[in-house]
């Protein structure tokens, strides 16, 4: 299938404005035919124009189509090492004096990574005097989002957590963890989509999107980046994912603290 060359691709995009979906135009070419060939194949079309009729007569496939769409493959301190260089960095920044931390997770899935912004941030915390924390989390899958406000994950999700970090923020609810009240409080989620939203509550002091980009094309992970770094404060962390990189005017406005670890610093 040559997405460029499908008539059917306009009438697609047509066909999904106002459907709870990433805009299609953000995604790399190939990312975006895999995953349509994905829904294509199991609807038996091979156009699509036809797909199209898929889901004008079948509703329910739209959301099929969300979920091939989006990724969703996530879990506490992903990728520890990453998070133990952002919980060193939030120590020494400028406005540690504040009484406000603000952070967000964009692209936020089902809530892990949002509950260990908050959880770093409450870590780097501990030992200053009390400040508010607050992290929003933010996904465009409205499904994920129910599942981040419960707030109970199996045990396997927090497989990277220190032990001590995790009875601190977690406890035992049967086979499953369930995240504590006053962390909770700390986190509140809301749908949003990346490639068409505004940030939902700058400025912040820390944007963690990771492993999200790598799906888009590049003038769209440019677009992104600039409304990160709008959202962001002068002297601010931006974390990405381990094979994600700087493009565009975000490398002339972010400072590398660790690039091994994809941790940027907003320059004043």
């Amino acid at each position: 299938m040559n997405l460029a060359a499908d008539p059917g691709l306009p009438l697609l995009m047509r066909r999904l404005e106002g459907e709870a979906l990433p805009s299609l135009a953000m995604y790399k070419d190939k990312c975006l035919q895999r995953r349509l060939a994905v829904r294509m194949r199991a609807c038996g079309v091979g156009t699509i124009a036809d797909y199209v009729g898929v889901l004008d007569a079948h509703p329910g496939e739209v959301e099929r189509l969300r979920q091939a769409l989006t990724i969703n493959v996530t879990q506490f301190y992903r990728n520890p090492e990453a998070w133990r260089r952002l919980t060193e960095e939030l120590s020494g920044v400028e406005w540690q004096q504040r009484a406000t931390w603000s952070a967000w997770s964009a692209g936020c899935a089902s809530g892990e990574e949002a509950y260990t912004l908050a959880m770093a941030l409450s870590e780097a915390s501990r030992s200053r005097p009390p400040v508010v924390i607050r992290v929003d989390g933010t996904d465009v899958d409205a499904d994920c989002l129910q599942v981040a406000r419960q707030g109970r994950y199996p045990e396997r999700a927090l497989a990277e957590v220190l032990p001590e970090v995790r009875d601190r923020w977690t406890t035992v609810k049967g086979d499953q963890r369930e995240v504590v009240p006053q962390l909770r409080s700390r986190v509140r989620f809301g749908q949003h989509d990346l490639g068409r939203e505004p940030p939902p509550a700058a400025p912040y002091d820390v944007i963690a999107c990771r492993n999200v980009l790598i799906y888009f094309e590049r003038a769209s992970q440019e677009q992104v980046l600039e409304r990160f770094l709008s959202a962001l404060r002068p002297g601010g962390l931006l974390l990405l994912g381990k094979v994600e990189m700087l493009v565009g005017p975000a490398r002339e406005m972010l400072d590398t603290v660790d690039g091994r670890e994809r941790l940027f610093r907003r320059r004043p």
